[in-house]
């Protein structure tokens, strides 16, 4: 089929570099002849038909800023098939021939049943966690990253002047991808993930044999999926003699500009959904596999995914007493 005029939503959290992806796809698409919508509110924009056009001067300036300008949200009445079919005729009465969606791993479910109605898709990976099949990268994991580790670097000089154990509450529900890549950068004590059963005891006498061998501080990041920052805490000051403290992050990570890192994977990201489109595929994933963009059906998605590291989780814990 002829791609003459697309659509683009932002779905589910919000991630930095979002905006960068927004601007590749529409300045792209209007460098290749195509026409652009831009959807309001993620899938709640197509239930509520809430969507404008987009061109070149419209996605001025936004390149540098956190979050979405077409805004986003969680859409749970766009689980049944009747809205799903509703939004595809939607999107058919304006005349739109494919749909671009940039969000995370519940975005790319919302764009598979859509386009089960006949609407073509192609997902664009945005989102901090990095847990998404199809791609080992998601736009917005670099940038997280450097926001907790910045945060870190700042809660150190605090834990130093007083001789505390500061935990810090990373995001990360199912995957511990942030805590495990900022826990190596800030040189960590300890991490908690996902991927491994939280172990109370094991962390207490890690850090009371750092201690014994003069360590004066310690800094212990938590991702939220693998135990709650307060129980962490209050376990260490009831089984050791340590002061401990509690950092939660929370949206800060999801905030601010891209950095460099991701706004370039996102603009490669738009620029291969829309050649993919243009090439007469759809419902797929864009996404990068061993530093290569591809486009991978949605199917076959779960055959490129981010690997969790092993071997860097171990080393953490070496470098950390």
């Amino acid at each position: 089929m002829e791609i003459r005029k697309i659509a683009v939503l932002t779905s589910g959290g919000d991630a930095p570099g979002m905006n960068a992806a927004i601007r590749g796809v529409t300045r792209y698409a209007i460098h290749n002849g195509l026409d652009v919508e831009g959807v309001v509110r993620g899938y709640d924009g197509l239930v509520d038909e809430d969507m404008r056009r987009l061109d070149r001067r419209s996605v001025g300036e936004i390149i540098q800023r956190g979050g979405t300008f077409l805004r986003t949200a969680r859409c749970l009445e766009f689980m049944k098939p009747e809205v799903q079919k509703k939004a595809a005729d939607f999107l058919r009465s304006r005349d739109i021939d494919a749909l671009v969606v940039i969000g995370g791993d519940g975005s790319m479910k919302g764009a598979e049943a859509i386009s089960a109605f006949g609407m073509p898709t192609v997902v664009i990976p945005g989102t901090i966690d990095g847990d998404m099949l199809g791609t080992d990268y998601t736009v917005g994991f670099d940038t997280a990253v450097n926001t907790v580790l910045a945060s870190v670097n700042k809660i150190r000089d605090t834990a130093f002047s007083h001789d505390r154990v500061a935990v810090i509450e990373v995001m990360g529900r199912h995957a511990g991808f942030i805590a495990l890549r900022a826990g190596m950068a800030a040189g960590a004590e300890m991490v908690l993930t996902p991927e491994h059963p939280a172990d109370f005891p094991s962390l207490c006498e890690h850090l009371l044999e750092s201690h014994r061998m003069n360590k004066m501080s310690s800094i212990i990041i938590v991702a939220e999926g693998a135990a709650r920052g307060t129980d962490v805490v209050e376990y260490i000051k009831e089984h050791t003699y340590l002061e401990a403290n509690l950092t939660v992050l929370g949206y800060v990570q999801r905030g601010g500009p891209p950095s460099a890192y991701d706004s370039l994977m996102a603009g490669l990201f738009a620029q291969k959904a829309i050649d993919t489109l243009l090439a007469g595929k759809y419902n797929c994933v864009v996404g990068s596999d061993g530093g290569r963009i591809v486009a991978t059906p949605y199917g076959e998605a779960g055959k490129i995914k981010f690997v969790f590291d092993e071997n860097l989780y171990r080393l953490i814990h070496q470098l950390g007493r």
